[in-house]
C-alpha cells in the first residue's frame, strides 16, 4: 500500500477539505482525488465524504484513521532503522512561525554540523496546531509556546527561553513613554488566539490601556515591517531582538513587569527520533537567547 496515498487520506482528515489538503501536499485537487479513489478501491470501501467544500472521513474512515497514522509512523521508523542509526532518519520538526526568522536557521546549522546526512522536514504554524501534530505523531517535535494543559503520557515539553513583552515603534518615537504610545498611536495587535497575543491582552487589561486598534494579525514578522513603515505601534514578545534592531525600530522596555511568553520543545519522548530531539534540545540551549 503506497504510503503517499495514506498521507493524502490523513491530510484530508486534518485539513477538512480537498483544496486545503492539496495545498498542504503540494498537489492539484485532481491528483489528490485520484489518490483517494485508488486508496478506496484498494481497501474496498469509501473513506472520505464531501459536502460542498468540506471533506470528512466516513464511518469506515474514522475507524481506520488512527491505524493509518500508526502505519505512517512505522514507515518513518523503518527508514531510520534501515540506516542502523535512528539519528540518520528524517526528523519532522514543527516550528512556531515567529521562531523561523532567527532561532530556526541557527539551530539547523548546528544540527547539520553534527549530522551532515540528517534529513529534516520543517512545518510552521501556531503552537496549538503544532501541539496537535506532535500528539498525533505526524511530526516528531515542535518548537512552540508552553502547552496550556498537562502533556499526555509519554510527551514532554522543555523550556528554551522566556520572552518579555516590548513595545516596537517607528524610529522617530524612540524615547517616548511606552504606555502613552500604546494609548494614543494606531495599534497593531498580535493575534489574541495565540499565546503571545494573550500576554499582550493581559498587559493592556492589567494597566487599563485601551489601544486604538488598527489591525490584528498572527505574524510577528509582518507586524515588525508594518511598524517600520509607520503604520502603527505594537506590543510583542521580544522574540528576535537582533533582527528587530536591524530594522531600525524603536524597541522599548515597558515600565512595568510584563507577562512572559515561554518557548520550548515539545516531543514524543518515546518516539523513534527521541534521541535526535534531545540533541536538538541540547543544541538549542547553547544558542544565545
Amino acid at each position: 500500500m503506497d504510503t503517499r496515498y495514506l498521507q493524502s487520506f490523513v491530510a484530508i482528515c486534518d485539513h477538512g477539505s480537498f483544496a486545503e489538503a492539496a495545498r498542504y501536499l503540494n498537489l492539484t485537487p485532481a491528483a489528490l482525488a485520484a489518490r483517494i479513489k485508488t486508496l478506496e478501491e484498494e481497501i474496498g470501501t469509501p473513506l472520505v465524504t464531501r459536502a460542498g467544500r468540506v471533506a470528512r472521513p466516513t464511518e469506515a474512515g474514522v475507524r481506520v484513521l488512527e491505524r493509518v497514522r500508526a502505519m505512517l509512523k512505522d514507515a518513518r521508523s523503518l527508514r531510520a532503522i534501515a540506516n542502523n542509526d535512528e539519528q540518520l532518519g528524517e526528523l519532522r520538526l514543527g516550528v512556531a512561525t515567529s521562531t523561523l526568522a532567527e532561532l530556526t536557521p541557527q539551530l539547523l546549522k548546528r544540527l547539520y554540523r553534527l549530522h551532515p546526512t540528517l534529513r529534516i522536514y520543517v512545518e510552521s504554524g501556531a503552537s496549538t496546531y503544532l501541539y496537535n501534530r506532535v500528539v498525533s505523531r505526524d511530526i516528531d517535535a515542535a518548537i512552540m509556546a508552553e502547552p496550556v494543559h498537562a502533556s499526555p503520557k509519554g510527551f514532554e515539553w522543555r523550556l528554551l527561553k522566556e520572552e518579555r513583552l516590548v513595545l516596537i515603534a517607528p524610529a522617530e518615537m524612540k524615547g517616548m513613554e511606552p504606555d502613552h504610545l500604546l494609548a494614543t498611536q494606531p495599534f497593531l495587535r498580535f493575534d489574541r488566539s495565540l499565546r503571545g497575543g494573550q500576554a499582550v491582552e493581559t498587559y493592556l487589561r492589567r494597566h487599563g490601556i485601551q489601544p486604538r486598534e488598527r489591525l490584528e494579525i498572527d505574524t510577528l514578522i509582518t507586524i515588525a515591517y508594518l511598524v517600520r513603515d509607520g503604520v502603527g505601534v505594537a506590543l510583542v514578545p521580544d522574540w528576535s531582538p537582533g533582527w528587530l534592531d536591524s530594522l531600525g525600530l524603536a524597541r522599548m522596555v515597558l515600565p512595568q513587569a510584563t507577562p512572559m511568553r515561554r518557548m520550548g520543545v515539545f516531543w514524543d519522548a518515546n518516539g523513534v527520533n527521541a534521541a535526535m530531539v534531545r540533541t536538538l534540545l541540547d543544541e538549542a540551549r547553547q544558542l544565545p537567547v
